[in-house]
């Protein structure tokens, strides 16, 4: 089996499109397409399955997708790790990923912080949804991400380490004026009549978790497609939001928070490869659990 054919079902995947694969490949769609065909011969079992927006992988894909990652990222690593010894010099920059909340709170406090005690490091961080980082860390992308487990929760990943930075209670985020701002926790009865908006299933699950349990129901009736249109929903009056209190750091000036009675929590997590770490992950990590100590969690 040859590597290029392996990219090529790798990024089908990550694309979900046989059509834009071969677009990002520089391909044509039916040498996308015959290449797809040759590998599912060769392997005795269909990869793919079509729907209506595109494709995704069977059952036995997923299974082959997850060790086609690692094939392909070791094969990575063996061309960086050869470059590296002609050049004489590691200067491969430190790939971090996180959560759109986590992005913008706790992960640039912790950059700093690296910094500040190891001087110049080449960094770069890209926001993503949990399972999306978790897959990125498996194939090689990303160095360290910062996670959480919230809905569905994180897959286990022998070859990714997992480390536990604590427990993080949500919070309502308000607009400026609601009426109830100010009034310290708040049990979720309180707000059964109001509009939510979220933009993630993770989130909106926690919330409709929540309700639950306090008997009543959660009206879902906005949704926004990442987290600055969340909170301009809300900032404009059109809604209400559970969000992280990790985040309550870095709000916009136009939103307040609330505390819940008994609130949902996430556990927030950092994950890396067991082995071939970057020369700055570990110091990273030990900053992470700093900034995530120092943030006052779910206290608006």
């Amino acid at each position: 089996m040859e590597l290029a054919v392996w990219r090529t079902f790798v990024t089908v995947c990550r694309l979900g499109s046989l059509s834009a694969a071969a677009a990002e490949l520089h391909h044509t769609q039916s040498a996308v397409s015959r290449q797809i065909a040759g590998l599912e011969q060769q392997l005795g079992v269909a990869l793919l399955e079509r729907h209506a927006r595109g494709v995704r992988p069977t059952p036995a894909g997923e299974v082959f997708h997850r060790h086609a990652l690692v094939v392909l990222n070791e094969a990575d690593r063996a061309v960086r790790a050869v470059r590296d010894v002609r050049d004489g010099a590691f200067d491969r920059p430190l790939a971090i990923g996180a959560t759109p909340s986590l992005a913008a709170g706790i992960v640039p406090a912790a950059i700093r912080g690296l910094l500040e005690r190891a001087g110049s490091v080449r960094w770069s961080l890209l926001p993503g949804l949990s399972a999306q980082l978790h897959s990125r860390v498996v194939a090689g992308d990303l160095d360290i991400a910062v996670v959480t487990d919230a809905p569905p929760g994180l897959p286990q990943e022998p070859l990714v380490e997992s480390r536990f930075l604590g427990l993080d209670k949500m919070v309502v985020v308000l607009p400026l004026g609601h009426p109830q701002v100010g009034r310290g926790p708040v049990h979720m009865d309180a707000l059964a009549d109001q509009i939510w908006v979220e933009d993630n299933d993770g989130s909106a699950a926690l919330l409709r978790q929540h309700a639950a349990r306090a008997g009543v129901s959660a009206r879902i009736d906005l949704t926004a497609a990442d987290l600055p249109g969340k909170l301009a929903l809300v900032a404009t009056g059109h809604a209400i939001a559970l969000i992280p209190g990790a985040l309550t750091c870095a709000l916009r000036a136009d939103v307040t928070t609330v505390a819940l009675v008994d609130p949902p929590t996430r556990g927030i997590y950092t994950l890396a490869l067991r082995r071939d770490l970057h020369p700055s992950a570990a110091p990273l990590l030990d900053q992470l659990a700093t900034a995530f100590a120092s943030v006052a969690c779910g206290s608006p």
